[in-house]
């Protein structure tokens, strides 16, 4: 299987793209085909605009490429997102696309776009405690759709999604937004104060489409930041409170966050 992996938000690290490499290589059932823009830097990001969409397009286009494995998250894919689904290549949906954290503009364009997607680990996971795992999680789900890999209570014959919170709220009422309609959403975020969770679930909760899906699973909200004063209540009362005030079911925990630990969710599993 090859897989592409490109860098539509920031640079990856050479050591990562050198550690992950060997993985598959000793694994021997994935070819990976790490894209030279992986490590171009443009101030925040992996290369200019233009560079990112340039490799992403590139590998959508390229027959011989299986699945598209995005580097790393930190800010940047949103700004490509529209255009990398404009007058898509065939050969673009005919493979698989996984990423979380920003790369979830990118998920959600797809998905809108009828491509195959899923949250999970990405390449530069493996600078993570316990990133090795994470690695095997992911090319176990990209070679061999193992269901070891995916997140444990995820619903038989539902469409899931899974985001990071933050990402979320602001993907909401563009055009990438997507059809919550009957999904499990799944959410999940990192280093936020609790009083910026309260406001991107007052934000999320309170949009009509959100409020179609099925219910909500809360994933990990992880390295909150300390607030002064106390905020007063922490990540899951103020995610199931919002829940409940806008009649969306709260259906507790799941296997997902920025860790070494995230699990694996097609946002479609027939289409998977």
């Amino acid at each position: 299987m090859k897989i592409a992996v490109v860098a539509p938000s920031c640079t990856l690290r050479p050591e990562a793209a050198e550690a992950v490499a060997a993985i598959a290589a000793a694994r021997g059932d994935a070819e990976l085909a790490i894209h030279p823009q992986c490590f171009l830097s443009e101030g925040h990001f992996a290369g200019c605009d233009e560079a990112r969409l340039a490799a992403l397009r590139e590998m959508m286009a390229d027959d011989s490429v299986d699945a598209i494995w995005f580097a790393r998250g930190g800010y940047g894919s949103n700004r490509i997102a529209e255009a990398a689904v404009r007058n898509l290549p065939s050969a673009a949906r005919a493979k698989t696309y996984l990423g979380y954290s920003d790369a979830g503009f990118l998920l959600a364009a797809f998905d809108r776009a009828g491509l195959s997607v899923a949250h999970g680990p990405m390449v530069q996971d493996i600078m993570r405690s316990g990133g090795e795992a994470a690695i095997h999680r992911a090319l176990d789900w990209l070679v061999r759709r193992d269901s070891a890999a995916l997140e444990p209570k995820l619903a038989a014959g539902r469409r899931a999604m899974a985001f990071n919170l933050t990402v979320l709220s602001h993907l909401l009422g563009s055009a990438i937004e997507p059809d919550f309609n009957g999904a499990e959403l799944i959410i999940e975020d990192v280093a936020e104060h609790e009083y910026r969770v309260d406001r991107a679930m007052f934000h999320v909760t309170a949009n009509p489409a959100v409020q179609r899906a099925a219910s909500l699973r809360m994933g990990r909200i992880s390295e909150i930041p300390d607030n002064d004063p106390a905020f007063g209540r922490d990540a899951e009362a103020i995610v199931s409170d919002w829940c409940a005030r806008h009649g969306i079911p709260f259906a507790g925990h799941a296997d997902v966050g920025h860790d070494a630990s995230n699990r694996v969710v097609p946002f479609d599993l027939a289409r998977n």
